[in-house]
């Protein structure tokens, strides 16, 4: 692997709706403050962090959730319809999902990762039966309908609630940075500060200027810096610092950018 490269990982994601819903719908019983629906945006935006999405798949009784289907839909999710058959619903749903994990686990040996979103400890044996094939899995649900033994046998567990706490915080930071700047280069910016977190997030030792720029192009696929006006990434970076926002170093070998990290008006 060359200097700054950044090993990317592969992710199939499997999303248990019917467990969601259940959790969502304790929230609005008044158990603790919730915006009320599951945002896919804001976990998708989480993982591409960690890598490429390939695989994006959920199951439910769609019947039952039709407002939710369309954003869904639009964020390039399968929807797998298992119709409700009174207690049998829902264990019909486990079961294909564990199904479609473990085939797609020995089909396609590129895919390291698995995400299971779901809370539901019926999946702990699937988490193990990855982890012994050699698969990563992460996990992702909410705080008070996720079993313990689901999220303790995960290599790493995100909670729902933290992973909106923490955008709220970011956003909040950023807006007030980014009232300084023009609103044509309000938007690149906002993407840079979101991926320079994403790779501090990752415990990365060093966050070359290539991986930034990696992690940007995973968040927002059409990214370019010259569409803002920037002749190359390393300018873009250089007007960061020289704004404020950012420290960098250059490798001495290589003469490529290290992001520091953030400036104290950032934190």
């Amino acid at each position: 692997m060359h200097e700054g490269q950044q090993e990317q990982r592969t992710l199939a994601v499997f999303i248990d709706f019917e467990n969601l819903a259940l959790g969502f719908d304790d929230k609005k019983k008044g158990r603790k403050p919730n915006n009320g629906h599951f945002d896919i945006q804001k976990v998708l935006g989480r993982l591409v962090e960690k890598g490429k999405v390939v695989v994006k798949t959920a199951y439910a009784d769609w019947h039952r959730f039709f407002k939710e289907r369309e954003a869904l839909h639009e964020a390039g999710i399968e929807l797998i319809e298992i119709p409700r058959r009174g207690k049998s619903g829902k264990n019909s749903a486990d079961i294909r999902l564990c199904v479609d994990a473990i085939d797609l686990c020995y089909s396609k040996e590129h895919i390291d990762t698995f995400v299971i979103i779901s809370g539901d400890s019926d999946f702990a044996p699937l988490v193990s039966k990855l982890k012994e094939n050699g698969k990563a899995v992460i996990g992702l649900g909410l705080k008070e309908s996720t079993s313990d033994l689901l999220s303790e046998n995960c290599d790493e567990f995100i909670y729902y609630e933290d992973l909106e706490e923490e955008l709220e915080k970011d956003v909040t930071t950023d807006q007030k940075a980014e009232a300084s700047l023009p609103k044509e280069l309000r938007e690149i910016f906002d993407l840079l500060f979101s991926s320079i977190r994403a790779i501090i997030r990752e415990n990365h030792e060093i966050l070359w200027s290539s991986m930034v720029k990696d992690t940007m192009k995973r968040k927002r696929p059409s990214f370019s810096e010259s569409l803002y006006g920037y002749k190359s990434f390393s300018e873009l970076l250089e007007d960061a610092q020289r704004r404020g926002f950012i420290k960098l170093e250059k490798n001495p070998r290589s003469g490529t950018y290290v992001v520091v990290g953030f400036t104290d008006r950032m934190k």
